[in-house]
């Protein structure tokens, strides 16, 4: 518990008063956003505001994180260490598109492909390492396993390669859902934060009714689940000081750098946690708003006709009249609720009866 506690000040410290200074360093250098043209109008007055801040998140991440490890004598688990691995590859992916983004003053960076293409190369990656037997800990148990996974493992083993695709699907349909929910100041930061917190409450679940503590009906065979615990309050500190410069009006935008990475966290967790398939209702809200693309360009492709003003699902409100605040506050709420939803879902099984 110390662990978490530490690692969870130091990068939300570090956030906190290092966001102020990649302002100064992006805004000197012109590192600023670059708005679509077909967008709200109201964007238009965010044009040049610093973009990138994903940065900021990543690397107080990483020191939370072995600082807690430091500070309290406690070792590092090789879930743990994956998980920000995932991260901060992500994290490279999304930098590269934003940095071309701003060397050639275009809102589109990477292609498409070329953006896919990264995320698969490092979810694949992931989805090697987590079930390689080296990294397994002293009870046997790797970071994870050729499974699917809901509140734990369920079902047969489905083989090494449908895993991996598995996974590489999960990881880059959870980054790239988080990458579109950033479209409003704090929008996407403070829903990141809402599930973040929800997987340190699993996790430590986890640990207190470990198998290799207590072998019951009930229990979870995840491997180091409190070092889980630890990444997750990491991250965690390091977007709630973020977001102090990135609520309404935002200083600073986090980029496909934060988002990216911040979407392979969450899938991170979720598959070292074993709860691949509850992390979709956790995240419900990253859900619905790609939902909401997939359905306009579906629309659009095969009717001619658009179901929303405009997608993604923020923006349709926007066009309707309502405040960016507005929609960024109901939008948490909502995330809220999903993430109730799976933490009653994840905890009902141990209700009396």
């Amino acid at each position: 518990m110390k662990t978490i506690i530490v690692s969870a000040g130091v990068s939300l410290i570090l956030a906190l008063f290092g966001t102020p200074l990649a302002i100064r360093v992006f805004t000197r250098r012109g590192y600023g956003q670059l708005i679509r043209e077909d967008g709200p109008a109201a964007h238009a007055t965010k044009r040049g505001t610093p973009t990138m801040g994903g940065t900021v998140i990543v690397i107080a991440t990483l020191i939370g994180y072995f600082v807690g490890h430091v500070a309290t004598n406690d070792p590092m688990s090789a879930s743990g260490l994956l998980v920000l691995m995932l991260m901060a590859g992500l994290g490279l992916v999304g930098f590269i598109d934003d940095f071309i983004k701003i060397y050639k003053q275009t809102s589109l960076g990477l292609r498409s492909g070329a953006k896919l293409a990264g995320q698969a190369v490092v979810g694949g990656l992931f989805a090697l390492l987590v079930i390689n037997s080296r990294f397994a800990d002293g009870y046997d148990l790797t970071p994870s396993d050729a499974h699917l996974s809901f509140l734990r493992d369920f079902g047969p083993s489905i083989g090494v390669v449908p895993f991996v695709v598995w996974i590489m699907f999960l990881i880059a349909g959870t980054s790239n859902a988080v990458n579109l929910t950033d479209g409003l100041d704090g929008l996407a930061t403070g829903a990141a934060t809402l599930v973040l917190a929800a997987y340190v409450l699993i996790a430590n679940w986890q640990l207190r009714n470990d198998c290799t503590v207590a072998l019951t009906q009930r229990c979870y065979q995840v491997a180091s689940p409190l070092d889980l615990a630890v990444v997750a309050a990491a991250a965690l500190g390091a977007c709630f000081g973020f977001l102090w410069w990135n609520a309404p009006p935002a200083r600073i935008f986090m980029g496909d750098t934060g988002s990216l990475a911040l979407g392979g966290v969450l899938a991170g967790l979720a598959v070292t946690t074993k709860t691949q398939l509850l992390l979709g209702i956790l995240g419900g809200l990253f859900v619905i708003i790609a939902l909401s693309v997939i359905i306009q360009v579906g629309s659009f492709k095969t009717t001619g006709r658009r179901v929303f003003r405009m997608a993604p699902l923020q923006h349709h409100f926007e066009l309707i009249g309502w405040a960016e605040t507005t929609i960024v506050i109901r939008f948490w709420l909502i995330c809220g609720l999903c993430i109730a939803l799976g933490l009653g879902i994840f905890y009902v099984e141990w209700l009396p009866g």
